[in-house]
Order: structure tokens, then sequence, then C-alpha cells
């Protein structure tokens, strides 16, 4: 079997150097092949194709916009009275990930109202949520793109994020039915929100098209001290098969590089030379 990839999420690694595509270098020198761009609108799509191909990177993930941060936004997905915004907000991911040469774009939900119950806006948030995947994957389809929808836990990260759990975000898709949307899951956020992991990823795992990692509770570095033991992990995405990425979404305890030992210990009994292959 394969050895898994790992992918370095430049919004969460790297911090000590200012701009994507420094970071998109200090990645490389890392050993990644490979990097997330959450957020990569700051910059011109083109100046990062340029920093990736120079560092030998591929880019495997950004994030649609958040829409107005100043006014608290994290996606437009779900949010009614938005489809406007949120289809130019696709239109410019797109965009950008065509740039890139970057096959996967995360759908961002959104954000309940200030001070709305969960329960009495889910049923108009859902309507709004499916309307856009419908726009969303006939737009994608088109470009060969594929779609992605990532519960983030309401209990430690975002109490007013729409999709919370690994099986509101499969109802979903399944509403939608295209099979260009996939479930994007972030292990942190499945743990909180769910726990039984192995279940959970055997269970999921044929909608599954991109997973991310991080310790629990504190969110560093996988072999930091929490209630995930990634090695099992690893070991049991490794005997399904899985051959997409792993996105390292984490907060270093430090420095980034001092932080990396897990990365290389996992390459070493592999027999690779490099992070990230």
């Amino acid at each position: 079997m394969a050895p898994l990839r790992f992918a370095a999420n430049l919004d969460w690694l790297f911090q000590e150097q200012t701009t994507l595509p420094q970071r998109m270098e200090a990645a490389a020198r890392a050993g990644f092949r490979a990097v997330e761009l959450g957020f990569p609108y700051v910059c011109d799509a083109e100046d990062l194709q340029a920093a990736a191909e120079r560092a030998g990177l591929e880019v495997v993930l950004l994030n649609t916009p958040p829409g107005n941060q100043d006014k608290g936004d994290r996606g437009l997905g779900a949010v009614p009275g938005r489809q406007p915004e949120f289809r130019e907000a696709l239109a410019l991911a797109v965009k950008y990930a065509k740039a890139l040469k970057c096959p996967r774009i995360h759908i961002m939900a959104g954000r309940l109202p200030v001070g709305a119950e969960r329960e009495a806006v889910s049923a108009e948030m859902e309507a709004t949520f499916i309307e856009n995947l419908r726009y969303a994957a006939d737009i994608l389809v088109q470009e060969n793109l594929l779609g992605l929808l990532e519960p983030i836990n309401s209990r430690i990260s975002d109490p007013r994020y729409f999709l919370t759990t690994s099986q509101q975000a499969v109802a979903i898709l399944k509403k939608v039915g295209s099979p260009n949307l996939k479930l994007q899951l972030d292990v942190f956020h499945c743990q909180i929100m769910n726990g039984d992991l192995t279940q959970n990823l055997e269970t999921y795992f044929p909608i599954i098209g991109h997973i991310q990692i991080a310790q629990v509770p504190a969110r560093h570095e996988p072999d930091s001290p929490g209630e995930l033991s990634y090695p099992y992990l690893f070991d049991l995405l490794d005997s399904m098969g899985y051959s997409g990425y792993v996105g390292c979404e984490y907060t270093p305890k430090g420095d980034t590089l001092e932080g990396l030992s897990w990365l290389h210990s996992y390459c070493q009994n592999h027999g690779l030379l490099r992070g990230g292959s």
C-alpha cells in the first residue's frame, strides 16, 4: 500500500513567514510536496502559481471566500438572501483553482445569524445551502473540480457555524445528489462532535473527498498530548486504501519546523526521503 501524502495548510503552518509565497518556500524546504491555501485571495493567483511551481508544490485545496469577515461572515453557502454574493465568491474560487491547478474547493457554509436559535433557522439555511450547492455542482462539473463540505464543530471552534456534523453534511449531500460534491472530514472536528472515529471513517469513506488532521482538544501537532492516536489512524487510513491528501491543519505549539518530528517519523517508518510525499 502506498504511504499517506501530507499537505501543509498555510493558514496554520509556517506562520513564521509573512506571505504565502514565503510559506510555500518554507513548506517545500521542510519536505512537503503539497499545500492547502485556505484563503489565497490576498495574493494574485498567477503569482501564487509561479511560487508553487518554483517550490515544486501541488496546491490541493482552497476555500471559497468567507464573505465580509468584518461583519462576522464565515462563508455564504447556507446564508439566506445572499445567493448573488455566494455566486460571486464561487466564481472567484473557481478562477483561483484553475490558475493554481487546484482540484478541490471547500464550499464554506457560513454562520447562523447572531442571536438566532439553531432550530429556528436550520430549515431555511439548509434549503439555501442545497440551492447554492446545486448551482455550484453544475459549475464545478464543467471545470472538472471537486466541491467539498466540511463540518466545523460547534463546541470549541465556532458555536454559530451551520454545518457541524458529518451526519448533517452527508444528509445534505444526498439531497443535492451530485457526484462531484463530497465530504471533507477533519478528524479534529469529527472527534469533538461525533467521536468513534474508526466507525465514522469506515462509514463515510466512500464519500470522503479530503481529510484533515490535528490533535484534540488543543489542535496542536498529531503527536502532541491529546485524545487521538495518530499512528493508529494513519494505519487505518492506509489499510482502507485512502489515496488522497491529508491536510495538516493544526496550530504548532512552537516553531513549525520543530513540531514536524511526527512527520519525520512517519517518513522514516515508510522509507520516504521527504515529508509530504
